[in-house]
């Protein structure tokens, strides 16, 4: 187990998908360009960054744009296939591929979970 401190140290935002691509070399990971709002460690002049997610087997890039995901924003940067994945999706194993975790209505990009 971990405890209550070390759990409020992942930090859980609702984010927007603007795009989303299948990596060049893999059949399972995809680029995605996510809206997060007026964060100031995001690209500040457009508030987005680019995260790489293993859920190319089960989700087209193209049913993903304008969808809003959690995501883990203070993950340290991370090089994945050469492309620099700056947080991490949630998803549930749906036993048959990841499930995305999704609000159950539309918060504006950036909000926090609590």
């Amino acid at each position: 187990m971990i405890s209550f401190e070390d759990f409020r140290k992942a930090e859980l935002r609702v984010v927007k998908i603007i795009s989303a691509e299948r990596v060049p070399g893999s059949e399972k990971l995809l680029k995605l360009e996510v809206d997060f709002g007026n964060d100031p460690s995001a690209d500040s002049e457009r508030g987005r960054r680019q995260i790489i997610a293993g859920i190319g087997k089960k989700y087209d890039p193209e049913f993903l744009i304008g969808k809003e995901i959690v995501i883990v924003a203070n993950l340290e940067p991370r090089s994945i296939m050469g492309l620099e994945s700056q947080g991490m999706l949630l998803a549930a194993d749906g036993g048959e591929g990841p499930v995305l975790l999704v609000p159950d209505k539309e918060v504006p990009p950036g909000s926090a979970i609590r």
